[in-house]
């Protein structure tokens, strides 16, 4: 939908075009998308990756969307090492390509498809801990300029999402976010309680309502291991 001008995106497309302009250039952009679970995290390893339209009941041009980015197999190779190193299995795909985590983002970001792109597959134990560790084995990525990106969503209760609102659910939706929120981006929080927070990430209000399950959540506990610290509003990028 955001590459089909829907208006209900717009705010998304232009938070990701902000963030695209205010950045340095990345060398490279590992995804780690909500759309790829595997026993063990498993990186994209090809040289020139097909897309894959992982969704139905949409228009026919959306199907008919192009991304012609190329695959880093020499970044791949690092991501497994890395992994490896801090002994965590992982696994190399050559033949899968990149899904709509991928491709509608990066579309945006980068409309040129000039950036070589990997993906990174969640594990499907759905651990938040061991997916903070895979983000903690990936720190080093950021000296290469290579930029990590959690694809995912803050609300995916597909059953829920196109049904009238009432003020029960506005309640439950409204109180993960504001959870979601202050976890991520207060700094009077240590560390250590942020981790505890993410961990526990379904004892929060409105969890379980926002997230049935947590595959699209998972992103941010990759991207926030590779930080390990509050994140900053967009619109302060620059600071």
């Amino acid at each position: 939908m955001p590459l089909m001008g829907d208006a209900g995106h717009q705010e998304m497309v232009s938070c990701l075009e902000n963030i695209a302009s205010i950045i340095p250039k990345p060398d490279a952009v590992v995804v780690v998308s909500a759309h790829w679970e595997a026993r063990l995290p498993t990186v994209t390893s090809g040289a020139t990756p097909s897309l894959i339209y992982d969704y139905s009941g949409f228009p026919e041009e959306s199907y008919n969307i192009r991304y012609p980015c190329v695959g880093e197999p020499s970044i791949a190779r690092k991501i497994h090492e890395l992994l490896s190193d801090s002994g965590i299995q992982s696994g190399l795909d050559e033949e899968r390509g990149f899904d709509h985590g991928l491709f509608v983002p990066l579309k945006i970001m980068y409309p040129e498809a000039d950036v070589p792109c990997i993906q990174l597959s969640l594990v499907s134990s759905l651990d938040p801990c061991e997916h903070i560790e895979i983000g903690r084995a990936l720190r080093s990525l950021s000296l290469d300029n290579v930029l990590l990106v959690g694809s995912g969503f803050s609300f995916h209760n597909m059953k829920e999402l196109f049904q009238t609102t009432n003020p029960e659910s506005e309640k439950l939706n409204h109180s993960f976010e504001e959870w979601l929120l202050k976890t991520c981006c207060d700094p009077g929080y240590s560390e250590e309680e942020r981790v505890q927070m993410l961990v526990r990430w379904a004892d929060a209000p409105g969890a379980r309502y926002c997230h049935p399950r947590e595959e699209h959540l998972l992103p941010l506990h990759v991207c926030y291991g590779v930080r390990k610290r509050h994140a900053r509003n967009v619109l302060n990028l620059r600071s």
